[in-house]
């Protein structure tokens, strides 16, 4: 009778340990947010793995204490929302956590420097290339690997579907790779320096459009052709 009574007793815990994390791993899953899944970093995928073993710590191992799991669990996801909050705030957080998208093919040249950075074989280059239908390298003018282990890649004009090649017109290549200089009000002086533009370039641009401030403008990039794309401040919309 007594075993009986501890087994079921020792039921009904991990019954009441097993619903715990279930609901828990819900609501920190909706506190964490899609980043979680639609931008899995590398820092993001080992968070999701550690969250799920403390989970399932809690529900299958009798020997871990109820309490000491329940805090660890929370306690961890509240790191990774202070993290994200960090990442969405700071350039140097978001670059410590999240790496930097590194370009691998620049104007149609692998780059050496950026395939030792990303860690990245010529074997694992072209297997990239080919998932998104590309089987040789001289059809790329640029390729970028993402902070996600994604491989984005801009054709060669004279590549792309059914535009300039198909109808005979001259493929004139892009003059700019598309590339952020103003994020969320800052200006980001390394990739003006990358694309050999200057600070007083941008705010002659920025005049021309009736704009006094870089604070005034969310998001600004060169485009292909150099012109200037401005997305402003909401407020500043309205």
């Amino acid at each position: 009778m007594i075993s009986e009574a501890l087994e079921s007793m020792h039921f009904w815990e991990m019954v009441s340990r097993t619903t715990f994390a279930f609901i828990t791993l819900m609501i920190l899953a909706r506190l964490m947010g899609k980043k979680q899944i639609s931008q899995l970093t590398f820092f993001h995928y080992v968070t999701g793995i550690t969250i799920g073993s403390i989970a399932a710590d809690i529900a299958a191992q009798s020997e871990t204490p109820f309490l000491n799991g329940a805090v660890g669990l929370i306690w961890w996801a509240l790191l990774t929302v202070f993290v994200n909050y960090l990442t969405m705030k700071s350039k140097k957080a978001r670059k410590l956590f999240d790496d930097s998208p590194t370009i691998v093919i620049h104007r149609g040249k692998i780059s050496e420097q950026g395939m030792k950075k990303a860690r990245l074989t010529l074997n694992d280059l072209n297997m990239m290339l080919r998932e998104q239908s590309i089987f040789t390298v001289t059809d790329v003018n640029y390729a970028i690997l993402e902070t996600n282990g994604q491989l984005s890649v801009m054709k060669k004009a004279s590549q792309e579907a059914a535009t300039r090649k198909d109808v005979k017109a001259p493929g004139q290549e892009p003059k700019y790779i598309p590339t952020e200089i103003i994020s969320d009000g800052n200006l980001i002086k390394e990739n003006l320096t990358e694309l050999n533009l200057t600070e007083e370039w941008v705010y002659e641009q920025l005049k021309k459009n009736g704009i006094g401030k870089v604070e005034q403008v969310y998001y600004a990039e060169i485009t292909g052709d150099g012109s200037l794309h401005i997305d402003m401040r909401t407020e500043d919309k309205k």
